[in-house]
């Protein structure tokens, strides 16, 4: 079953705790701390599958995780790295953060290959923590936590030109009669669910690649139907071809058809409509001349507007040739690269760095840093030995901290507390 949306769990492997035992041997003095540091954990990494085209294994498993790292061991053993996760999806999968809707990644183009969440660091033995004043140190670091993410992904189809227009109008007969591509053909509405990828050779040309965009209808852009379904998969295409019944089969007026596709087309992103228009007048074998001719219509209506209209029949292959290559030379005009949709999202949120924390003055003078940026350094900060001191002033240094706490009036001797440490201030 075709499928172009799922939502998953992912987590990278926390790093492996740092080991703390001593070297106790006979005949060996002074043997000291031997504790060997932790492994790192898993990296959760994307990549580019070519034989996949739907992201149907991802309906039923839900939960990606990577291998968290070994703790160290004693002898200066250093823990196992844990393995790392690799999840291949097909390309044009466009991950987002689920909560915010923000872009993560998109696996188009080059980029064939992300790691998405890294692994937590593992811990350091006591066996780095011994100084001439602490030669037995009896502490150890603990790993980096996991980073974890609800992911949205969604596959939009990679294609040089998008069939466009209501339903029944033709467009899966156009594709098959083009290109190898075989959709299910039937004179019902809605007849085409999925979307469908066919290659169309020029002569003498290199041809191209041309996508059947189900069925649209009026307030697909609200998501009545199965809209924001069909929409996505126009987005990366260059050139749009309107295909339209002119021969008003079901009493629709072509004219008012294309404007109500466009107008979908806009509401759901302003810059589809800017896209390159060629119009296939589809159906030409059944007109029946009476009056003025549907194709003249057209023509006298879009036009003027440079967009060129091709009358055409999917089913005898009338006039087929001359619009693809009009679709072809109109491809020459524009950017064939992939359209890459920009990140949004910074991954760095989840390592800790760009949260917040908030300094605040109680009454009794005491100055309170708290928040997740705060907490989550002092879970894997050993503040009991003097590189891990060391670090956690560093830490404050950088993040600029100290600097707030100099603004908010601190002075040298004043208490500062975070989350139950207490200690004084002093430059």
């Amino acid at each position: 079953m075709f499928a172009d949306r799922a939502k998953i769990y992912i987590r990278s492997g926390k790093g492996g705790d740092g080991h703390v035992s001593f070297r106790r041997e006979l005949y060996v003095p002074c043997g000291g701390p031997d504790g060997g540091d932790g492994g790192r954990g898993g990296n959760i990494i994307f990549e580019v599958d070519e034989g996949l085209n739907t992201l149907s294994d991802f309906r039923h498993i839900h939960k990606y995780t990577a291998q968290d790292g070994e703790p160290g061991g004693k002898r200066r053993c250093h823990g196992k790295d844990g393995g790392d996760l690799i999840i291949k999806v097909p390309e044009g999968t466009v991950l987002k953060d689920f909560e915010s809707g923000k872009v993560i990644a998109d696996m188009s183009g080059d980029n064939r290959r992300e790691v998405i969440l890294k692994g937590g660091r593992g811990g350091q033995g006591n066996m780095n923590f011994a100084t001439p004043t602490m030669q037995a140190p009896k502490y150890a670091q603990p790993g980096q936590p996991s980073q974890e993410l609800w992911v949205q992904m969604e596959l939009k189809v990679i294609a040089d030109v998008g069939l466009v227009g209501f339903p029944n109008v033709g467009k899966s007969t156009l594709l098959s009669r083009v290109s190898n591509a075989r959709p299910k053909i039937a004179n019902y509405h809605f007849t085409t669910l999925n979307p469908h990828l066919g290659v169309v050779d020029i002569d003498g040309g290199k041809g191209f690649v041309m996508a059947d965009i189900p069925g649209l209808i009026e307030g697909a852009s609200e998501g009545v139907g199965l809209g924001h379904d069909f929409l996505r998969h126009i987005e990366r295409t260059r050139v749009l071809v309107h295909v339209v019944d002119s021969a008003s089969t079901e009493g629709r007026d072509p004219i008012a058809d294309i404007k109500a596709i466009n107008k979908e087309l806009e509401a759901y992103n302003p810059e589809l409509i800017k896209r390159p228009q060629i119009i296939a007048a589809n159906k030409i074998d059944a007109i029946y001349e009476d009056g003025e001719s549907p194709i003249d219509k057209l023509k006298a209506e879009f036009e003027p507007q440079g967009i060129k209209v091709y009358p055409i029949s999917a089913v005898s292959g009338q006039g087929v040739k001359e619009l693809l290559y009009a679709v072809y030379e109109l491809l020459k005009t524009v950017n064939l690269s992939p359209l890459i949709f920009e990140k949004e999202f910074d991954l760095k949120s989840l390592s800790g760095i760009l949260l917040p924390y908030s300094v605040e003055v109680t009454e009794d003078g005491v100055y309170v840093v708290e928040g997740p940026r705060i907490e989550k350094m002092l879970g894997y900060t050993n503040l009991e030995s003097e590189k891990g001191f060391t670090f956690f002033q560093k830490f404050l240094k950088d993040n600029g901290i100290l600097e707030e706490l100099e603004n908010a009036g601190i002075q040298e001797g004043d208490t500062v507390r975070m989350y139950g440490l207490e200690f004084d201030y002093y430059k």
